[in-house]
């Protein structure tokens, strides 16, 4: 009999131990306390230098909070057939989050699961893509960080309006990429009364890129790339067709200009992932349910020049432009 109670005893202090696996402690089988090791699938749509540094300031934050972590890191090779399998494995393996990077990715993550947590970064329009109801009101188990700033596309389109002579801006982009559709709804919509007239050019595929970039040479004065995840991935290519034919290439954040774009309205990918970050640490220490953290915007934009491209691209730099943007 008291071997039967000691037996109950047992099973119930195990059930006590598997249960509080969601905390940040566990115990090992000598009995001593050891800091738990979360797992959490990355899911990131393609590979260019903007998703990169969000997963990387994604990491950092987690580090800084003092988390350990094991990351699953898969990538759908701007597929977009490819984002709910991976989904659906990290499901499979019951990781403790999932860290959705770009907007295919989070609609990926959404059409998996309903109860592991999802932290997004890099989708420009959360509400409009269906992954939250609103901006204040995040769903059940997800969240995340906007790589639109209100006033980017705002700014960008302005700035084009009232600097530049030509009015004819060349816009390349995936059609299947839902952030992409709203992008260019909000370029549409700053350029209602001004003299900018739009020029479309849609691709769905990498491979498409540089026969769009060429279709617009002749056609347009200005190309103007949003942060559209196929197109980026082949930005060199658009860069190309710029410089041989001296059209100014304006982008949609600053690692294109970086990469080779002559300006950009933007802000550092890296810090909206760390935003991302410190909220997947609010989650997994249990201080926060995904519901009670609201979508947050980048804090920072900067308009950045790129003198090189300017001249390649036979942009004269004015005088008050070094005023108003840094230039580098």
């Amino acid at each position: 009999m008291k071997k039967g109670w000691k037996a109950l005893i047992a099973a119930s202090l195990m059930g006590s131990v598997l249960l509080s696996g969601c905390g940040s402690k566990e115990t090992s089988d000598n009995g001593k306390s050891e800091e738990k090791t979360y797992q959490i699938g990355v899911s990131q749509f393609v590979e260019h230098d903007s998703l990169d540094k969000a997963f990387e300031g994604f990491k950092e934050a987690l580090k800084d909070e003092g988390l350990k972590v094991e990351y699953d890191v898969q990538n759908a090779q701007a597929d977009m057939n490819n984002n709910l399998p991976i989904a659906q494995n990290f499901v499979g393996d019951n990781v403790d989050l999932i860290f959705a990077n770009s907007t295919p990715s989070a609609l990926g993550a959404l059409n998996a699961t309903q109860d592991i947590p999802i932290v997004f970064t890099s989708v420009t329009d959360p509400v409009s893509s269906g992954l939250v109801k609103a901006m204040d009101k995040p769903g059940e188990n997800i969240t995340g960080t906007t790589d639109s700033h209100p006033d980017a596309i705002t700014n960008t389109v302005k700035f084009m309006n009232e600097e530049f002579d030509g009015n004819r801006v060349g816009l390349i982009y995936n059609a299947g990429e839902q952030n992409s559709e709203a992008q260019i709804k909000s370029v549409e919509k700053a350029a209602k009364g001004t003299d900018l007239k739009l020029v479309k050019a849609t691709v769905s595929t990498t491979a498409e890129v540089k026969q769009a970039a060429e279709s617009l040479i002749g056609a347009v004065d200005m190309i103007y790339i949003v942060t559209d995840n196929t197109v980026v991935a082949a930005l060199d290519t658009v860069v190309k067709v710029a410089e041989d034919n001296d059209i100014p290439l304006f982008v949609g954040e600053l690692d294109s200009v970086d990469n080779g774009g002559f300006a950009a309205y933007g802000f550092d990918y890296f810090d909206i992932g760390y935003q991302a970050g410190v909220m997947a640490a609010k989650i997994l220490k249990g201080e926060k349910k995904p519901s009670e953290l609201p979508i947050e915007y980048p804090e920072k934009l900067t308009l950045v020049i790129n003198k090189d491209a300017a001249k390649k691209m036979n942009v004269e730099i004015k005088k008050e432009w070094e005023e108003m943007a840094e230039i580098k």
